[in-house]
C-alpha cells in the first residue's frame, strides 16, 4: 500500500470514529478526533510536524477541526484555482511584453485585471480563512508540505484581505498601461510622458500599503513583501556596511591604472541568439521547459517550474551585455526549474523571495560567470559563434575585460564593485517618493545629483537616467534593494559551498556546473517558498545572514585585479 492510500485509510478510520461518536448520547456533533502526525518521509522540509495541542478535555477531541479531510480538500481546490489563474496571468504578462502589438495594451490590462480579481476573491473568501485557521490550529493533521502551504497561503491572504478588490485591479491595469508607456518613453528619451504614471503608481501603492498594514510605514510594507522580515532599518544597516567597503575600494580602483583589455567587434544578432541558447545549456537549464525571447529590458517570467521564460537583448557592438544578461536570467530560471516537483501547482512553487531569487541570478552572472576559472569554457563557447573578434582573445584577457571596475551610467551593465551604488540611488529615491518628500517631477534632478555624488558621473539624458529600468512602471517599489542583498547572499553561499567540499573553481573551469547546481538544489532551490530566506540561509550556512562575506569577496577580487596594497 502506498503512503497516499495509508493516509486515506487513516482519514477513513477517523471518520468512522467520528460517526460512532455522533451516535453516542454524550458526543459533541461538531467534534472530530485529532489526527496523528502523518509520517511522510519524502517531504520537502526535514522537521516533523509540530505536536498536537494538549487535550484538556480528556476526550482526544478538538472541536476546532470539523473535518480535516474536507479542509485539506478545500486547500487542494484553492491551490488548483490559484494555479490556473496565476498561470494565465503570468503567461499573458510575460509574453505580452515580448510579442503583443501596441494596440493590445488595453485589452491585456482588462484580462490581467480580471484574473487578478478572481485570484484575490478566491484567496480571500471567508470560508478559506476559516479552513486555514482550523488547519493552523491543528498541525498534527498536516505533513510538512501541507503545513508550509497553510503558512504561505495565510501570509498571501493577509497581504490582500483588507485591500479593496477594485483598488488592486485598478493598480494592475495602471501598471500594465504604465509599462507600455515606459517602453516608448525610454526609446524616445521622453520623461514627461512617463512622469504622471509614476506619481499615480506611487499614490496607489501608498494607499494600498495603508490597507495592508495601517500601522506600518508604506515603504516598509513593500520592502517586506519582496523580502520577508526586512524593512528600512535592515537595509540601512546593510547598505551602511557596504558603503564602508565599496566607497574607499572604488576610490583606490579609480586611482589605479585601468586595464586595457576590452571585447570589441561586430556581433551579429542571429549569432548572439544562438550563443544565448548555448549559454543556458551550459548553465544547466532544461530547454524543454524553457522559452527564450527578446525584450527591451531582460527579465525572467513564466508560469510554473515547467514553463520558464528568459529574455535578453542584443547590441551588435556589445556581445558582453547579452552574455551576462542571459547568465543572469538563466540563474533565475534555474531556481524556478529546480523547485521540488511536488510543489508545482501549489502556492509553494517558485522562489521564496526576490532577494533569494536575485542571489541565484547574480550568482551565475558573477560568482560563476565572471570568475577566472569560468573564463576558458565561456571563451571557447564565444569563439564558436564569433571566431573573428574572439579568435585572438585569451581567457585571462576575457576575465580582466569583464571585470573592469569603473563608474558607469547603466545599472545592468555595472561591474560588481559599483553595482551596489546604483542600487543605493534607487533605494534613496524610492524612500523620498513614498514619504511624499519628492514627486515624479523631482526624480530626474535627484537622479543627476545622486549619480554625481555616488559615481562621479553626469547623466546626459533620461534614457540613461531614470528611464533605464522597467521596475517602477510595473510598481516594483522595494524590489531594487534585493539585488544588492542577493549579491551578498551569494557570497555567503559560495563560501559555505566551498567549505562543504564543492570544487567550485574546478567545476567552473571544466564547464560542468553540476556540483554547484547540486549544492544549490539541495540547500535552496528544492524548497521553493516552503522556507523563508532567513531559514534558508541559517540551514544552508549554519549561521544567520552576514554581509561580511560579500565585503571580503569584493576586497579580495578587486585588490587582486588592480594590484592594490593590502
Amino acid at each position: 500500500m502506498d503512503k497516499t492510500s495509508k493516509i486515506d485509510e487513516m482519514l477513513e478510520d477517523e471518520a468512522a470514529k467520528l460517526e460512532a461518536a455522533e451516535d453516542a448520547p454524550e458526543a459533541d456533533a461538531d467534534a472530530t478526533v485529532m489526527m496523528p502526525v502523518l509520517n511522510i518521509e519524502e517531504t520537502v522540509s526535514e522537521p516533523a510536524a509540530a505536536a498536537a495541542p494538549a487535550d484538556k478535555t480528556g476526550t482526544g477531541i478538538n472541536a476546532a477541526v470539523i473535518n480535516p479531510r474536507a479542509d485539506l480538500a478545500a486547500i487542494d481546490a484553492l491551490e488548483n484555482e490559484l494555479f490556473a489563474l496565476n498561470y494565465a496571468a503570468n503567461e499573458i504578462s510575460s509574453l505580452g511584453e515580448v510579442i503583443d502589438p501596441d494596440g493590445a495594451t488595453d485589452d491585456r490590462g482588462e484580462v490581467l485585471g480580471y484574473l487578478m480579481q478572481k485570484s484575490q476573491e478566491a484567496l480571500c473568501a471567508p470560508e478559506i480563512g476559516a479552513v486555514l485557521d482550523r488547519l493552523e490550529a491543528n498541525p498534527a493533521v498536516l505533513n510538512s508540505i501541507q503545513a508550509a502551504q497553510v503558512k504561505i497561503l495565510k501570509r498571501d491572504r493577509a497581504q490582500l484581505l483588507d485591500v479593496p478588490v477594485e483598488e488592486q485591479v485598478a493598480l494592475g491595469k495602471l501598471q500594465n498601461e504604465a509599462s507600455a508607456v515606459w517602453h516608448k518613453a525610454k526609446l524616445a528619451n521622453d520623461w514627461e510622458s512617463f512622469e504622471p504614471y509614476l506619481d499615480l503608481i506611487v499614490e496607489a501603492q501608498v494607499r494600498i500599503a495603508g490597507y495592508k498594514n495601517p500601522r506600518k510605514d508604506p515603504y516598509d510594507v513593500w520592502l517586506d513583501e519582496f523580502e520577508h522580515d526586512t524593512d528600512r532599518s535592515f537595509y540601512d544597516a546593510f547598505f551602511s556596511e557596504l558603503k564602508e567597503t565599496v566607497v574607499p575600494l572604488l576610490a583606490d580602483v579609480v586611482a589605479a591604472s585601468q586595464p586595457t583589455e576590452r571585447v570589441t567587434g561586430a556581433f551579429g544578432e542571429a549569432r548572439q541568439w544562438a550563443l544565448a541558447h548555448d549559454l543556458v545549456e551550459l548553465e544547466g537549464l532544461d530547454k524543454d521547459r524553457l522559452w527564450i525571447g527578446a525584450t527591451e529590458h531582460p527579465f525572467t517570467g513564466g508560469s510554473s517550474r515547467n514553463f520558464v521564460i528568459v529574455t535578453g537583448h542584443v547590441h551588435e557592438d556589445d556581445v558582453i551585455s547579452n552574455v551576462y544578461s542571459i547568465l543572469h536570467e538563466g540563474g533565475h530560471a534555474l531556481y524556478e526549474q529546480n523547485v521540488d516537483e511536488r510543489l508545482n501547482r501549489t502556492s509553494l512553487n517558485g522562489g521564496t523571495s526576490s532577494g533569494m531569487h536575485e542571489a541565484q541570478s547574480r550568482f551565475f552572472e558573477n560568482y560563476v560567470g565572471r570568475s577566472k576559472a569560468f573564463a576558458r569554457p565561456l571563451l571557447n563557447l564565444m569563439k564558436q559563434h564569433f571566431p573573428g573578434p574572439m579568435g585572438g582573445v585569451t581567457p585571462n584577457q576575457l576575465y580582466i575585460a569583464v571585470n573592469r571596475a569603473e563608474p558607469g551610467l547603466i545599472r545592468t551593465e555595472a561591474d560588481e564593485l559599483t553595482y551596489p551604488l546604483h542600487i543605493m540611488v534607487r533605494y534613496e529615491i524610492e524612500q523620498l517618493l513614498f514619504s511624499g518628500e519628492a514627486k515624479a517631477s523631482d526624480v530626474p534632478k535627484l537622479w543627476r545629483e545622486k549619480y554625481k555624488s555616488y559615481l562621479g558621473l553626469d547623466v546626459p539624458d533620461y534614457t540613461r537616467g531614470p528611464l533605464q529600468d522597467v521596475h517602477w512602471s510595473e510598481g516594483l517599489f522595494g524590489y531594487f534593494p534585493t539585488y544588492a542583498l542577493g549579491s551578498a547572499y551569494g557570497a555567503q553561499f559560495k563560501h559555505k559551498m566551498v567549505e562543504d567540499g564543492v570544487d567550485f573553481d574546478g567545476a567552473c573551469a571544466s564547464g560542468d556546473l553540476a556540483p554547484i547546481r547540486e549544492w544549490l538544489t539541495r540547500n535552496i532551490w528544492r524548497y521553493g517558498r516552503s522556507k523563508d530566506p532567513a531559514e534558508i540561509v541559517l540551514a544552508a550556512c549554519g549561521e544567520p545572514f552576514s554581509a561580511h562575506y560579500f565585503c571580503e569577496y569584493l576586497r579580495e577580487k578587486f585588490s587582486a585585479i588592480y594590484r592594490l596594497k593590502a
